[in-house]
């Protein structure tokens, strides 16, 4: 391994918000070492893991399978398994490690917190909510934090819904073309217990709903803001334990789809009523808790330690993902027609 620039481990560094981190840092002149399934570094090869973490100055890890899936059995053991299982690995590996990294930055989930109409969750007031995708968020960040490790600064990004070129962004972005860009608004659907918590937590067995008519909070952040956020925690010493990532001013569901209207330039946006919404999500492939519950949360240790967000406006945050998504599909149009 190169030893001229500092050594920041990536795991995860294949999705979306790992691509774009491993190029911030390689273009901050780190050393990028990439943990994957596919990367040289991989989680079936426990000694490349622990030579990859011995010695590195930073580790970050965005491992897990996308929650942009139904949430089947086998799509809930893997979401679970994939984040508490390579935690466990990054963890034994810093353990073991001579010379550990400083700092360790884990993702994890704004999600983590409750149904909020009323007020924000900050990390210093925030409830905890209750279910299926609260309690993976809780046995990771147990998986992070557990142990001792004197030598290593830990802290946890506890994620709003990131804007960019991702899973997330690019489902609201097909709703709205598909002229579903209305309110959403909740509702009583048949039982099922795909939103059932873990183990023996019963919660979930008929799916929670509110009454909120389209005025669920929409959290969120964007993507570079995210970048952004990871080096301030790089630099700042003092920060440690959870931290709220999230724009302090959140949306709502009515204004996000609005935007997301305008974006995409559809002039209608029929609204959603719970069961159009569960159909419309089997077809998609994915579950309606992304845009039905009311995540309201506020970054108050970032905003306290001095951060700024660079992207505060929805609506041009959505847009310049839209105009880069027709910019790449034009690049890649005129590739096509080069090699024909």
């Amino acid at each position: 391994m190169r030893t001229d620039r500092p050594r920041a481990v990536v795991a995860g560094a294949g999705g979306f918000i790992g691509e774009a981190l491993v190029a911030a840092l390689d273009a901050d002149g780190y050393d990028v070492v990439p943990v994957g399934r596919t990367s040289a570094v991989s989680w079936d090869d426990p000694e490349a893991l622990h030579a990859a973490v011995d010695g590195a100055d930073l580790l970050v890890n965005l491992a897990g399978k996308s929650v942009d899936c139904r949430y089947t059995d086998a799509n809930r053991n893997a979401i679970l398994s994939s984040r508490v299982e390579t935690t466990r690995a990054l963890h034994d590996a810093v353990a073991a490690a001579s010379a550990p990294p400083r700092l360790w930055i884990n993702s994890s989930t704004a999600t983590i917190y409750r149904h909020a109409t009323d007020r924000p969750n900050t990390e210093s007031t925030g409830e905890l909510g209750a279910g299926f995708s609260v309690d993976v968020a809780k046995a990771w960040e147990k998986a992070f934090f557990a142990g001792d490790l004197p030598a290593t600064r830990r802290v946890a990004l506890r994620l709003a819904i990131v804007v960019g070129d991702g899973p997330a962004t690019r489902m609201l972005l097909t709703l709205a073309r598909t002229g579903l860009g209305g309110p959403q608004h909740d509702g009583r659907v048949p039982p099922h217990r795909r939103y059932r918590g873990i183990g023996d937590d019963p919660t979930g067995d008929s799916p929670p709903w509110y009454r909120t008519r389209g005025r669920q909070r929409f959290s969120w952040v964007h993507i570079d803001d995210v970048l952004d956020a990871v080096r301030f925690v790089v630099r700042r010493d003092d920060i440690a334990g959870v931290l709220n990532v999230a724009v302090p001013q959140a949306s709502d569901n009515r204004s996000l789809m609005r935007s997301l209207r305008s974006v995409v330039g559809m002039p209608v946006g029929v609204p959603s009523l719970r069961w159009m919404l569960e159909l419309a999500m089997w077809a998609l492939r994915t579950e309606p808790e992304l845009i039905l519950k009311s995540r309201w949360v506020m970054p108050e240790r970032l905003l306290d330690a001095g951060f700024r967000f660079t992207h505060t406006d929805l609506r041009a945050a959505l847009a310049s993902v839209e105009s880069e998504r027709k910019l790449r599909r034009a690049a890649e149009r005129r590739t096509r027609s080069a090699r024909s």
